[in-house]
């Protein structure tokens, strides 16, 4: 015959070593998990690129600066240095803008300043219009290999670079 004491046992009774082993062993696991978190958190960040925006703003900030130093010194160009400058700097304003638009919160942006060229070192017209044709196939390039908005965006800049610095007279 069979004896039913063998077959039901009670459960074991919770004891104070058996949680405080869980307790360490679950510890152990949400310290490793956290850590690793952690780390693959710091390796996003130290491998993360800038944005390529960021370099396109700049340079455009730069073709702005040079264009109201040209016209400093060339007042007779005013019509047109005007009308680059302020394109210029309304392309590194919609840059920004779609920078600050794309970067998650969490991260700060640093403020733009226009900084003066020296009075040494203002462009020729000529060399404005090779900056201007430069910043076009820059431009051009980066919109290539962009999609979307930032694509557009790009595009439209690098048209309007092309236009303003046929209009540049050497």
């Amino acid at each position: 015959m069979c004896d039913v004491s063998t077959l039901h046992r009670p459960p074991a009774a919770l004891t104070r070593r058996t949680v405080l082993r869980t307790s360490a062993s679950l510890g152990v696991v949400l310290a490793l998990t956290a850590t690793t978190g952690c780390a693959g958190a710091d390796d996003d960040a130290v491998t993360a690129e800038p944005d390529p925006l960021l370099a396109e703003a700049r340079r455009a900030r730069a073709d702005a600066a040079a264009a109201r130093a040209v016209l400093a010194d060339r007042p007779d160009l005013v019509d047109t240095m005007t009308v680059i400058a302020d394109q210029r700097t309304a392309h590194a304003d919609a840059l920004e803008a779609e920078i600050l638009r794309a970067t998650p919160t969490t991260t700060t942006a640093t403020p733009t300043t226009t900084t003066a060229v020296p009075a040494t070192a203002v462009p020729t017209p000529a060399e404005l219009r090779d900056d201007l044709t430069e910043s076009a196939q820059r431009a051009a390039t980066l919109a290539r290999s962009t999609q979307g908005y930032r694509g557009g965006l790009l595009g439209s800049i690098s048209a309007s670079c092309t236009l303003v610095a046929a209009a540049v007279q050497g």
